[in-house]
């Protein structure tokens, strides 16, 4: 991978993650406390979110193989994943791929801590960990250091938006904050669809001509 490659996973992984859909979940969670407390919360979010896409990097094409699963079956799989989480984002909502109705409905009861479900899996949720994996395969060391790096990148992104939430959801309108959702849901279908073609073109490379 070139600087362009580890531009594009950034944004991508950006476009998965997504902060600004947690944002409504988060003012949520956090209404009525201190906010040295919803400052501690967003840290705590952002720091799981980075350890498990960093475990991701170094052990997920590991797991893979223990179960028999090809990385061209992944990419397809895990690009079928990308457009479900993108059709979802394209209406401005979590969808079933990250978050239930049964979690949904946990979550407003109140019986949750926030780094369930904020960090997983509304954030690392299963787009976010297969992205990780489809952009870390049989690299070399280097690559997967590279790779941690830029999960660091849009991990500090999303603590600064989760800390400022209750700041950006005074200034900011949910319709903007729909726009913004819907615009990286466009890119994740792009995305979506180019990650599913490459696994196609790998497992039937009849399609390629």
């Amino acid at each position: 991978m070139d600087l362009t490659d580890y531009v594009r996973f950034v944004v991508t992984l950006a476009a998965v993650v997504d902060p600004f859909l947690a944002i409504p979940v988060f003012v949520h969670l956090t209404g009525g406390r201190p906010t040295a407390e919803s400052a501690r919360l967003a840290r705590v979010v952002a720091v799981t979110v980075f350890l498990v896409l960093a475990f991701s990097t170094f052990f997920g094409e590991s797991l893979l193989q223990l179960i028999g699963a090809s990385l061209s079956a992944f990419r397809v799989g895990g690009g079928l994943v990308l457009l479900l989480m993108a059709l979802a984002m394209l209406n401005a909502k979590a969808g079933g791929v990250r978050q239930s109705e049964a979690e949904e409905d946990e979550l407003h009861s109140g019986d949750v801590s926030g780094v369930v479900p904020l960090a997983i899996p509304l954030l690392a949720g299963p787009g976010a960990i297969s992205t990780t994996i489809l952009a870390a395969e049989a690299g070399p060391l280097s690559h997967k250091v590279a790779i941690v790096f830029c999960i660091a990148i849009v991990c500090l992104l999303s603590w600064v938006t989760l800390s400022k939430a209750h700041v950006i959801t005074a200034r900011v309108s949910l319709t903007t904050l729909n726009v913004a959702t819907r615009i990286l849901g466009l890119l994740l279908a792009a995305m979506a669809v180019q990650t599913m073609a490459e696994g196609l073109r790998t497992l039937l490379p009849g399609l390629a001509h």
